[in-house]
């Protein structure tokens, strides 16, 4: 039994001593054993230049833009012009094309590209680039067609370009809020553009707002636009929206929201309740929009060329004739009228107070008057709500010079008024609405009877007022015309 005690206290006593020799060999297992050195971490920033131009080298344009935005010694390496001139030859003179060692060996040694500042080929390549995508569009717009004297085929160059439409809104501390992805509305002479969402800043801080046609810098007709790829903008129009409700026309109000016009074509809705904005649409018309919403800078919009009309001595007592009317009256996503007027004139007696008047529907010519398809009204929507504003619509306007070529256009929304005299046609009882649109070319009047009985509206009278100011001015740019011509 002593024996066995024995036994079992010295197992019990030499545990302590191995456990102790083993701690300390783990001990100095770690301070013996060399450390396992990190793998260094190669960045892509961190690579040789020569390596980073040879990466480079097989990027397209847009993405060897793209690289020149992320810092300094990107730009620098993304402006080489040993790349960019290779681009320039490969897709813009396949006579220069290179082959593929003569490709390899352009670098910024050689002495053809050392004569050029840095970057003089991608802005070469750009500038040349931009010009056959303007002539490629242009091209499109140049086909008229012969019932509104304005380009047919301006949905497929806004296709082919790549076109779209954003606003800009500038707050009074200068922050700028960027809204995009509008709702469309074709119609024959004009395009209803349409942002909603909510997310939108505050009415009281906001000053301006800039409408943009945005299209990509390099289009690639092989694929969608790249919203993130580099763009050009063209400002097309700039409003003020300080003091909105109290410097701008009330166009209507339903019970969600309140619409409030700023020239030319803006429409801004608000909701009731919180004062706040719900949506925001522009009407743009086709005259000249393509160049409009391409050919501007993004802060100086485009200049249109001045017209030159022809000169003619056919009766001296008319001041105008032979032009031509195309009227459409919408309401966003819903038409009521669609028409043209021939052979309009004005004689002298018609010119007065500043204006050449061109009547169009007489009042005593029922024969002329137009019934109207629908109640008139806009409509509007947002993400959650829908509605339709009554008593207003928008006009889009096009009259055509005697040779067929646009004399004056707008698209704009246009609100109704109750007459206090009633109709005193036999034909027509009900209450008399005229509708009223004004700019610095000319004014138009409009007069609608209400019929209760069939419940619609009929145009009774159109009478439009062109400014002798840009009458004298068209003619006066005709007789100079007339001059160089004889000279």
């Amino acid at each position: 039994m002593a024996t066995g005690r024995g036994s079992r206290l010295r197992t019990f006593a030499t545990r302590p001593g191995e456990c102790s020799e083993t701690v300390n060999a783990g001990i100095k297992s770690l301070y013996l054993t060399p450390p396992v050195k990190a793998k260094p971490n190669v960045h892509f920033e961190s690579m040789p230049s020569e390596m980073l131009l040879k990466i480079f080298s097989y990027l397209d344009a847009v993405s060897l833009l793209s690289l020149g935005c992320v810092n300094k010694r990107f730009y620098e390496l993304a402006n080489d012009n040993g790349i960019w001139l290779k681009l320039y030859a490969s897709s813009l003179h396949s006579k220069w094309k290179m082959k593929p060692k003569q490709t390899e060996t352009v670098s910024l040694g050689s002495a053809a590209l050392h004569d050029k500042k840095p970057g003089y080929w991608k802005k070469e390549y750009i500038f040349k680039q931009t010009c056959a995508f303007k002539t490629r569009v242009m091209r499109l717009v140049k086909f008229l067609d012969p019932y509104t004297g304005l380009p047919c085929k301006n949905k497929e160059a806004m296709k082919v370009s790549g076109l779209s439409w954003i606003i800009v809104l500038k707050d009074k501390n200068g922050k700028e809020h960027v809204v995009e992805k509008p709702n469309l509305s074709f119609k024959d002479t004009s395009v209803s553009i349409l942002w909603y969402g909510t997310d939108w800043p505050c009415l009281d801080v906001l000053s301006t707002l800039k409408l943009f046609g945005v299209t990509p810098l390099l289009p690639d007709q092989t694929r969608p636009p790249n919203k993130n790829g580099p763009r050009r903008f063209s400002l097309i129009a700039e409003y003020h929206l300080a003091n909105l409700i109290e410097s701008s026309v009330a166009v209507g109000a339903d019970e969600l929201v309140q619409l409030f016009s700023l020239s030319p074509g803006l429409l801004v809705g608000i909701w009731k309740e919180e004062n706040e904005i719900a949506f925001v649409m522009v009407n743009l018309h086709y005259n000249q929009l393509l160049e409009r919403s391409i050919l501007g800078s993004a802060t100086v919009q485009y200049t249109p060329p001045p017209n030159k009309p022809l000169l003619d001595d056919i009766d001296s007592e008319y001041g105008l004739h032979d032009y031509s009317l195309h009227l459409d009256l919408h309401g966003r996503s819903c038409t009521y009228l669609c028409g043209s007027f021939k052979c309009l004139f004005c004689r002298k007696r018609d010119i007065e107070n500043g204006y050449l008047r061109l009547r169009v529907v007489n009042l005593k010519d029922n024969r002329k008057h137009l019934p109207i398809i629908g109640t008139l009204g806009i409509c509007w929507e947002t993400d959650v709500f829908k509605g339709n504003v009554k008593d207003c619509f928008v006009m889009d306007l096009t009259l055509l010079d005697e040779t067929g070529k646009p004399f004056w256009c707008f698209s704009a929304p246009i609100h109704m008024e109750l007459s206090t005299k009633l109709s005193g046609l036999y034909d027509y009882m009900g209450h008399i609405y005229t509708a009223d649109y004004a700019d610095s070319e000319g004014k138009v009047c409009i007069e609608f009877v209400w019929l209760e009985e069939t419940k619609e509206y009929i145009i009774v009278s159109l009478v439009l007022y062109v400014s002798t100011k840009k009458v004298h001015g068209y003619l006066i740019l005709g007789i100079e015309c007339l001059a160089e011509i004889q000279e």
